[in-house]
């Protein structure tokens, strides 16, 4: 009996958890202004790199190892054998992490590689689930400041500064943590996408 009951509570959790990843993606599909700022995001991308720019990324923990998987996908491939394109998360190497969170303090962990590495015609992308990291507003104001487009994918909040300083904020409709980051590599990887596509499809 206990091991039937085991069952259904793990159906029930199984069921529920796929409610929540179905119910937010449906809210994306009917979302046409999120979906404008997708594309628009990915259109920019594709301007960037046709005019010899780069792509940086940044995120803390889950969304750190997000914006690494994504700036693989550029770096190699995402379906099409291509040139690879410029693409560096700035949470992939550890000396530099150490380094500047000792020197410097966390929250200038993004900002100072951004002098060091950013070009007025790069673009930023960062990840945010809170909105609210300080080192990722630091970087979105430095960026702002080097005329680095920044794009911020974040969750459902209300940061007045990525309003102020990004360019466009794909706002995913959840307070889940989970539930946006699954939202923001589908985001992540339809950018990936559309920018291949775009530079490489249609030769």
């Amino acid at each position: 009996m206990t091991g039937k009951n085991n069952n259904i509570e793990i159906k029930h959790f199984l069921h529920n958890t796929l409610e929540e990843h179905i119910n937010l993606f449906n809210k994306i599909k009917k979302d046409t202004i999120l979906q404008s700022q997708c594309m628009k995001a990915a259109g920019k991308l594709v301007y960037v790199y046709k005019n010899e720019g780069k792509l940086l990324l940044c995120g803390n923990g889950g969304s750190a190892a997000q914006a690494q998987h994504l700036a693989a996908e550029l770096i190699g491939r995402f379906y099409l054998n291509r040139k690879a394109l410029s693409a560096e998360a700035l949470s992939a190497d550890t000396t530099t992490l150490t380094a500047l969170s000792n020197d410097y303090g966390f929250e200038q962990l993004f900002s100072r590689q951004i002098e060091a590495k950013g070009d007025p015609g790069d673009m930023l992308i960062a990840l945010t689930t809170s909105g609210k990291s300080k080192n990722l507003i630091e970087a979105i104001k430095y960026s702002h400041m080097l005329k680095i487009f920044t794009v911020v994918l974040t969750g459902q909040n209300d940061s007045s500064c990525l309003r102020k300083y990004a360019d466009i904020i794909i706002s995913v409709p959840s307070k889940i943590i989970p539930r946006i980051q699954e939202a923001h590599i589908f985001i992540g990887h339809l950018i990936c996408e559309f920018v291949e596509r775009e530079l490489f499809a249609k030769k």
